[in-house]
């Protein structure tokens, strides 16, 4: 069985383009187009040399000793932490940025969560002198304001949205609204391998350079080049998705995927998308969503305002059903300890996002196992949350 998409976009049956008639000709624009323009040599050369000069690529993979001791295994941390604006995100809005310059688009419009896809996109954007609109949902903005004011610092306008559960789902909306009414000179850049084809297609590829690097890092530790296990929070899913990657054929590796099971899967205060989720289709794309009977998107809800997102990306769809994946689902407190022992056996206090992934240890048969873990963001823009909870 084959991981990646096919050409007409679906992973086994979720993906595809699901989008309005006015967005038609930008869709199939990008369609047309992004593979011819990613796989030169030209668009290479400039996409690598800014990942290596800007973002500071390659990023360390880190053998975690203290926590490795505790739990018996061999744990890495793949620092995706040390980035440039602080996590994985920057590695696609650089790649999709370069490619709307060669689609000859001039304005930029993106949708933000914890932030994180906000700042990057903000960051590219003016160092390549593009004009730069985030929408980001009005209880994202109090939660990360940190995050917020970065991104007015570099010249971003900040929108924000009122309606809905005014978090990530309700931003996405309002980046695509303001899309559809600026179809020519402006390219939708979607944080996460979600929406419609090609996107989370060209995010995965964007993203697959995290485990490009773990390839050729872990030969130099471990004398091969896969770990018995991959661990990596899931909102949408990119960080994941970027990291799985190289490994999505290899069933030596166990891929596991952490959702935000919030304050328990059935409280009904969860983002736990394949425990509670539906085939439909949200923002572009067949995929699993957490939706009423009346295939309404019910409000998912998480401690980290990266992963209230009330559906996955395609390709986690299909990993989940298919088996090749395995998902599994923590709720606030169990992240937040995780969190906080990150911080005290390793020195790395690591973002709310990320310290779910940590959560799972002692929920897989890891013992004397090699495992990967994505560190996929730090936790400066969560410190509030952190204080707030407070537990340490």
């Amino acid at each position: 069985m084959k991981y990646d998409v096919n050409k007409t976009g679906y992973y086994g049956k979720f993906g595809g383009s699901y989008i309005p008639e006015m967005l038609y000709s930008n869709i199939e624009d990008l369609n047309k187009n992004y593979l011819s323009i990613i796989n030169t040599k030209s668009f290479n050369k400039n996409f690598n040399f800014f990942l290596k000069h800007y973002v500071g690529r390659p990023t360390p993979l880190y053998f975690a000793k203290r926590l490795s001791k505790k739990y018996g295994s061999k744990i890495y941390l793949k620092r995706e932490d040390l980035c440039h604006t602080g996590a994985h995100k920057i590695n696609n809005t650089v790649g999709q940025i370069l490619l709307a310059k060669e689609l000859k688009k001039s304005k930029i419009v993106a949708e933000t969560g914890a932030g994180q896809h906000g700042v990057a996109t903000a960051t590219v954007c003016s160092l390549m002198g593009m004009d730069c609109i985030i929408y980001m949902g009005e209880i994202d903005i109090q939660r990360q304001n940190p995050n917020v004011e970065r991104m007015r610092i570099l010249g971003a306008k900040v929108k924000s949205v009122t309606s809905g559960s005014k978090t990530l789902k309700d931003a996405t909306n309002e980046a695509m609204r303001h899309w559809i009414n600026n179809p020519d000179d402006t390219h939708y850049i979607i944080g996460s391998v979600v929406g419609p084809h090609p996107y989370p297609d060209m995010v995965a590829r964007f993203q697959s350079v995290i485990s490009e690097e773990v390839i050729n890092q872990l030969n130099k530790f471990e004398n091969r080049n896969y770990p018995d296990y991959v661990i990596a929070c899931v909102g949408g899913g990119s960080n994941a998705a970027g990291i799985f990657y190289h490994y999505l054929d290899n069933k030596n590796v166990n891929l596991v995927g952490v959702e935000a099971a919030g304050l328990g899967i059935f409280s009904k205060k969860s983002a736990a998308t394949t425990q509670l989720g539906k085939e439909g289709v949200l923002h572009g794309s067949k995929t699993l969503l957490m939706q009423d009977e009346n295939g309404q998107v019910t409000e998912p809800y998480s401690i980290s305002a990266g992963l209230d997102y009330p559906g996955i990306g395609p390709l986690h769809a299909y990993l989940f059903e298919s088996k090749r994946g395995k998902y599994i689902s923590v709720e606030d407190d169990e992240a937040m300890k995780a969190g906080i022992e990150l911080s005290r056996l390793e020195g790395i206090i690591p973002a709310i996002e990320t310290a779910h992934a940590l959560a799972v240890f002692d929920r897989l048969d890891i013992k004397d196992k090699v495992v990967v873990v994505n560190l996929s963001g730090r936790g400066d823009k969560d410190l509030e949350t952190y204080i707030k909870w407070g537990n340490y």
